[in-house]
């Protein structure tokens, strides 16, 4: 997740401008100024805005640290279709952090992420599909596949 965070934290990932790397004192006013502009796009549906504010929460940057709170933000986003949203929530699943740590979502919402990438996250997105199905049985397997394949993301 450390190469993830360096860029969205370079505003590669997500477009919003950069987020600074490190969480001083000198830019924690940063950190509440992204969150006052992304909440509102948040609440009101904007994918790319839900899987940024996912990422807040999930590091405490201008909101209170909460992985339960990024998990929701981060469903919110990948069931739109957003490979951002779906790439990070696959983390989540895959370490445990706000979910029951559980291999065959986290390749479900990797292997999503993966096929809807932009070509700068494509390979990143790639290896972590694929690490995550290197501790998969076949079995596990063909069930993450297939309710990749059945996915359908929900319009906002």
């Amino acid at each position: 997740m450390d190469r993830i965070a360096r860029l969205i934290s370079a505003g590669i990932i997500l477009g919003f401008g950069a987020i600074p790397a490190e969480a001083g004192p000198a830019n924690r006013d940063d950190y509440v100024a992204q969150a006052r502009r992304i909440i509102p796009l948040a609440q009101r549906g904007d994918a790319h805005a839900q899987a940024m504010l996912g990422f807040m929460y999930s590091n405490g940057r201008g909101v209170p640290q909460s992985y339960d709170v990024a998990v929701d933000w981060y469903l919110k986003s990948a069931d739109q279709g957003d490979p951002t949203g779906q790439h990070l929530l696959g983390l989540m699943y895959d370490k445990g952090f706000g979910v029951t740590q559980n291999v065959i979502m986290a390749y479900k919402w990797l292997n999503l992420a993966a096929a809807h990438a932009p070509p700068q996250s494509r390979e990143n997105f790639l290896r972590m599909r694929d690490a995550v199905a290197s501790k998969m049985t076949r079995g596990q397997l063909d069930v993450g596949q297939q309710l990749a394949v059945e996915f359908v993301p929900r319009s906002r």
